[in-house]
C-alpha cells in the first residue's frame, strides 16, 4: 500500500525510534521516499513517544500523520496504543499491538490504576480494520533479551501484504546497523514476529 502512513506508538526505551530508522531506510533502499516525524514526552525514557513515518513514490508529504489518517499502527505499549486512536485512527486501520504493558509513573505511585488489558484490545478491536494483539515481549524474553522486541514487531509488520517492505529487506538493514554479534538472534526476532502474524488467531 502506496502511499502508506505508519504511526509507531510506545515509551522511551522500547527501540521505537530505531525502529522507524531501519523502515525509513529499508524503504529509501527500495527506491520509496519517506518522512518521518518523532514526538516525545517528558521523559524520554519511560515517556511516551511517537514516530510517524510515511511512505511515498512522488511529491512532498510533511512529517506528521494526517489526522485519522494512519494506515497502520504499530503499538509496542497497549496503553500508548489506545491514546493514539482518536487522533490517527480511523475505521480501516489496521492494528499491530505488543500487548505487555509497561506502567507509567502514576500507576507505579499508586495515584491512578493501569487499565484492564483485555479492555484495551477491546477497544482496538472495535474500532479498526484489523487487530494482532501479539506477545512481542514474551517471546523476546524466551530468547533471552527483552529489547529485541521491537525486532519481533517489525518482523510482524513485513507480513502484511498491506506493508511495501518484506522481511529480506528489513534484515538487510539490519545488517547494516547492528553490529555483527547482534545480527543472529535479529534475524531470528524477525522469523517470530513473522509468524505471530502468519499463525494469528483471534
Amino acid at each position: 500500500m502506496i502511499p502508506l502512513n505508519l504511526i509507531i506508538t510506545g515509551v522511551g526505551g522500547q527501540g521505537n525510534v530505531l525502529a522507524s530508522q531501519i523502515i525509513g531506510r529499508a524503504s529509501v533502499k527500495k527506491g520509496l521516499k519517506v518522512t518521518i516525524g518523532e514526538t516525545f514526552g517528558l521523559s524520554q525514557r519511560g515517556g511516551p513517544v511517537m514516530s510517524h513515518v510515511r511512505i511515498y513514490e512522488r511529491g512532498l508529504r510533511g512529517p506528521l500523520t494526517p489526522p485519522n489518517g494512519a494506515d497502520i499502527i504499530m503499538g509496542l505499549e497497549p496503553l500508548e496504543t489506545l491514546r493514539v486512536i482518536r487522533e490517527f485512527g480511523n475505521p480501516d486501520t489496521i492494528y499491530l499491538v505488543n500487548n505487555r504493558p509497561i506502567h507509567p509513573l502514576n500507576v507505579i505511585a499508586g495515584d491512578v490504576e493501569y487499565p484492564d488489558t483485555e479492555k484495551i484490545k477491546d477497544v482496538i478491536k472495535r474500532s479498526c480494520g484489523k487487530l494482532f494483539w501479539l506477545d512481542a515481549t514474551s517471546k523476546a524474553m524466551e530468547m533471552g533479551s527483552a529489547i529485541i522486541m521491537n525486532t519481533i514487531m517489525l518482523g510482524a509488520i513485513s507480513e502484511l501484504e498491506e506493508f511495501p517492505l518484506n522481511k529480506e529487506e528489513i534484515g538487510e538493514t539490519l545488517q547494516e546497523l547492528l553490529p555483527q554479534k547482534a545480527l543472529e538472534i535479529n534475524f531470528k526476532a524477525l522469523e517470530i514476529g513473522g509468524s505471530l502474524v502468519r499463525d494469528y488467531e483471534d
